[in-house]
């Protein structure tokens, strides 16, 4: 039993050092724009945002109207093109890649990415833990 348990854990810890090494690559962004996942506690549903961005020279994201750099700590509000309400990861994937054309995801990195990060949306929303997207 200790030995499974061990063996476990080394492979949690493996596999989380896996994933850690993964997020520092560089990632193409999506010319389609980005999305915010966000749960909401009281109405138990995964919202998704979808804002519009424009790529510079070399593919970072920039404000369609300005052409000013985005950031994720930007001060200033943004207005999403679309706002997605679901009450599960499936309901909401479903949402995004077969609702009506055009599909707001036109790269597959970026449709795995929103996969993983709605399962854990999903996940808070069940246990009512606070989710901080990835």
């Amino acid at each position: 039993m200790m030995t499974t348990q061990r063996n476990e854990e080394v492979t949690h810890q493996a596999i989380l050092a896996l994933d850690e090494g993964l997020s520092d690559r560089f990632i193409e962004l999506d010319p389609n724009g980005y999305f915010l996942i966000k749960v909401d506690l009281i109405t138990k549903q995964i919202v998704v945002e979808h804002f519009s961005n424009d790529l510079d020279d070399i593919g970072r994201a920039v404000d369609p109207e300005t052409g000013e750099l985005l950031s994720c700590k930007g001060s200033k509000k943004r207005v999403p093109l679309s706002v997605f309400r679901a009450s599960s990861a499936k309901q909401m994937g479903i949402q995004l890649t077969e609702g009506g054309p055009p599909c707001p995801i036109t790269r597959l990195d970026h449709a795995l990415y929103m996969g993983r990060e709605l399962q854990r949306a999903q996940e808070c929303l069940i246990t009512g833990e606070e989710y901080v997207q990835d």
